[in-house]
């Protein structure tokens, strides 16, 4: 297993430990959740159960939503040996199955329960947490053999009833493991396994669309080029993502359609906007409804919040960072009739290169562990952001990513995406002087810049090369 090893170890300590366990999982949809507990676990389950999407218990299909999830949950505890029972008309009948199930099979050894996607069985008036919280307060917590696993892609969901739940399961869960897309070392090693030769310069490009998604890279196939995976994956007819974008929103969501509407508008802006411009631009009330719409696509690693710099703390701002939406709006969805070889046919397109540039950055932003390690500063507290400058008085300016260091010192990070070593020229190189000039304006006394360079390959030593005080390639984001 690629890139778990930490959360493998973690659950296999809880499993050992020889008392009751309540473990919740939670991340991003294709994350790689359920993949992680079937590869910890194997055949150690006694009871596992995944709840039904909101599609396929969609009650325009016969029964209501909560029957079939009953009918569901009912299905598998037949399978796991359960007899002489008819179907729940409850969660508190079903969980009451369940402990009968378990006691029956009970030998002393530990009793593995998992249970998936945990927010789809919570439908409306299901009255699924009160049952849910019973059957552990008052069953499970007292069985020192048994571990209950949940996992949920509604990561909103799974913070706010279990992880800060502030009813019946204040404080019972016993672990917590937010899971969170690869590193493009991770990545790699992932193509790797399967055989798949790219470089690392392909690799970057690879992030930019899919992230660290594994679900999406395991899908590339051994002897296509980088590009001729991008088509057969998004561009081709019945391609296996052409759909993915809707189904993020509607498998994680309870308001997809304005999740979905936030996600477009933040597409607009890279530096992000404020929730009062977040609700100018979509029409919903700024208030409780918007921000824990925002809070969901936060915690589902969609969007992140930050302060960009220069700006009062008060002045929130939120950033869409998913590189998968990201493209999907930019090149996906605007395809006017579907071109099966688009990518391969626009390798070199102005417009391409343009986004290159931009969704490195992004990259870029979503590595700053990396970038820290190879600047020598893991020990050092930051902050992130970019910093864009309007025409005033003077030009003006923006800066791709600034980190702000508790050791006085503010790293300017110029971001090139480059198919070889970058040169600064004499024009370039004056435009630096500037910005750091414009920059050290807005510092106290006791701060210094250093100018940082993050390209794909290095750079090239001449007259005007000093600017920069270090320098990171691709190798050090792989790290």
């Amino acid at each position: 297993m690629i890139g778990r090893q930490k959360e493998a170890s973690e659950l296999i300590e809880l499993y050992e430990s020889g008392q009751a366990e309540f473990v919740a999982i939670y991340g991003r949809r294709r994350v790689g959740k359920t993949y992680l507990v079937d590869n910890v676990f194997k055949d150690k389950f006694a009871f596992r159960h995944a709840g039904l999407s909101p599609l396929e218990a969609d009650e325009t299909e016969g029964a209501g939503p909560l029957r079939k999830q009953l009918q569901a949950f009912f299905s598998t505890l037949v399978r796991y040996g359960l007899r002489n029972a008819d179907c729940p008309e409850s969660w508190i009948d079903a969980f009451s199955l369940l402990e009968d199930l378990l006691e029956e099979k009970d030998d002393g050894t530990r009793q593995l329960v998992f249970l998936d996607e945990l927010p789809w069985m919570d439908t409306a008036r299901s009255g699924f947490m009160t049952a849910f919280e019973f059957f552990w307060n008052n069953w499970g917590c007292h069985r020192d053999n048994l571990m209950l696993i949940v996992c949920g892609s509604a990561s909103s969901w799974m913070q706010n009833r279990l992880v800060n739940n502030h009813g019946g399961l204040y404080g019972r869960l016993t672990h917590e493991i937010r899971l969170s897309p690869f590193t493009l070392g991770e990545c790699e090693e992932l193509f790797k396994s399967k055989h798949i030769a790219l470089s690392r310069y392909d690799i970057a490009q690879s992030y930019m669309i899919f992230g660290g998604i594994p679900y999406y890279l395991a899908a590339f196939r051994k002897g296509l080029s980088l590009a001729q995976n991008i088509d057969a994956l998004l561009f081709e007819c019945a391609s296996p993502l052409r759909n993915e974008f809707s189904r993020l929103f509607s498998s994680i969501f309870d308001n997809p359609e304005r999740c979905e509407a936030i996600v477009r508008v933040l597409n607009g802006r890279s530096a992000g906007y404020t929730v009062k411009e977040i609700s100018e631009r979509t029409g919903i009330g700024n208030g409780g409804a918007l921000s824990a719409l925002i809070s969901s696509l936060v915690a589902s690693d969609f969007v992140i919040k930050y302060v960009p710099f220069g700006i009062s703390r008060r002045e929130v701002h939120y950033k869409l960072v998913d590189p998968f939406c990201l493209f999907y709006l930019r090149f996906v969805e605007n395809q006017d009739s579907l071109n099966e070889d688009f990518w391969q046919q626009n390798l070199v397109s102005s417009s391409v290169n343009a986004w290159r540039g931009i969704a490195f950055e992004n990259v870029c932003l979503l590595h700053v562990d990396q970038i820290k390690r190879a600047l020598g500063i893991s020990g050092v507290i930051t902050t992130q952001s970019a910093w864009s400058k309007r025409a005033d008085d003077t030009e003006g300016m923006q800066i791709d990513l600034l980190i702000e260091r508790r050791d006085n010192v503010v790293n300017m990070c110029e971001i090139k995406f480059y198919s070889d070593d970058f040169a600064v020229d004499g024009v370039y190189y004056r435009t630096l002087l500037r910005r750091q000039a414009l920059l050290e304006k807005h510092l106290t006394r006791k701060n210094v810049i250093h100018n940082t360079l993050i390209t794909t390959f290095g750079l090239v030593y001449n007259e005007y090369s000093g600017i920069f005080t270090s320098v990171i390639t691709l190798d050090d984001l792989f790290l």
